[in-house]
């Protein structure tokens, strides 16, 4: 009886791998198309039909446009030549978040800081001389509080105020991007500009996207690629803000490209890296740069009091160890090895 059985079933078996094979088969590929943008290389993975490379292009382009200051012809940069400019969606909804983020943390995020970014060695132009009494004439036209939004166009206190939108910028475009592929119908993909990330669906071996989350080993060719956790993720947005890349040294001190706004210098705290996951990519880029800005414990009272939020935190320890700091929240993604 149990033979007949098998011999009976044999045939539907074989229907149904025949059948899941041609299913598989009818589904769009997976795609990938890289290149570079803001200073930085993009890579895009996704499953549709068709190669999309020209319309992420385009996308990526009109973020460039609005907020580059490498741009010469950008809404940014004609805004910190103080040229008469209208703005576009990009830019201002950009501007908005920009600005209700520095509220928020209390002026540890500000597109303000641009010129104390350039002092420094950093930003958009060439650095300067920095002394104490030229990080306090700098600071007298700084702040998210000296520039508004006004009738389409941005209103300074002081025409010398320069805006650098570049820890933000990177987080829009990739949301950018990845609203371009969900008005595509595209159900699984994962964009990727300088690290800053948004997943969405699954990766091409149907599985839950998986990021890592490297060790802060100083590298600024960012050569080693060494991780210390790998997450688990899916429908989120996520950035990572570190000192452990971007830093120079002058006179035997080491520099990081982290400048608070607050008070002008580089931050000098023991967070070395901060990972945030939040709704969207521009959200979590935004808040990662604040965290490092902030400093481990206002870092972490301020996601308890943002439960929207999860973050992970890098810092260092004894001799060559890291401590390592992270919502509750957090655990949820991370993957036990």
């Amino acid at each position: 009886m149990n033979k007949k059985k098998l011999i009976w079933q044999v045939p539907f078996l074989a229907l149904l791998i025949i059948g899941t094979v041609v299913i598989l088969k009818k589904q769009p590929p997976f795609r990938t198309n890289e290149g570079m943008v803001f200073g930085t290389v993009y890579k895009i993975t996704y499953q549709h039909a068709d190669d999309l490379q020209n319309d992420i292009k385009q996308a990526l382009m009109e973020v460039d446009n609005s907020l580059s200051p490498y741009n010469p012809n950008s809404i940014i940069t004609r805004i910190n030549h103080n040229e008469d400019t209208l703005l576009n969606e990009h830019f201002t909804h950009v501007f908005n978040l920009a600005q209700q983020i520095s509220v928020e943390t209390d002026g540890a995020f500000d597109i303000t800081v641009a010129p104390l970014v350039n002092a420094w060695g950093f930003g958009f132009k060439h650095s300067i001389e920095i002394a104490p009494e030229v990080i306090d004439s700098l600071r007298s036209f700084i702040g998210y509080q000296k520039i508004k939004l006004e009738d389409e166009k941005i209103v300074k206190e002081d025409e010398r105020t320069m805006l650098d939108c570049s820890a933000i910028a990177k987080g829009y475009g990739v949301d950018r991007v990845a609203r371009l592929l969900d008005k595509k119908g595209v159900q699984h993909y994962m964009v990727d500009i300088g690290g800053e990330v948004m997943l969405k669906g699954k990766n091409p071996r149907m599985k839950t996207w998986r990021i890592g989350i490297n060790k802060p080993i100083e590298d600024s060719l960012s050569i080693n690629q060494e991780l210390q956790t790998i997450l688990e993720v899916s429908g989120i947005g996520m950035a990572t803000s570190g000192n452990y890349r971007k830093f120079y040294y002058k006179d035997g001190k080491r520099y990081a490209h982290t400048i608070d706004p607050r008070i002008g210098t580089p931050v000098q705290h023991n967070i070395l890296s901060a990972t945030v996951i939040a709704k969207d990519c521009t959200t979590a880029d935004a808040y990662a740069t604040a965290f490092m800005v902030m400093g481990l414990e206002k870092a972490k009272a301020f996601c308890e009091e943002h439960p929207e939020l999860d973050a992970y935190f890098i810092c260092d320890g004894e001799g060559d160890s890291y401590e390592i700091h992270y919502t509750p929240g957090m655990e949820r993604y991370m993957i036990k090895r």
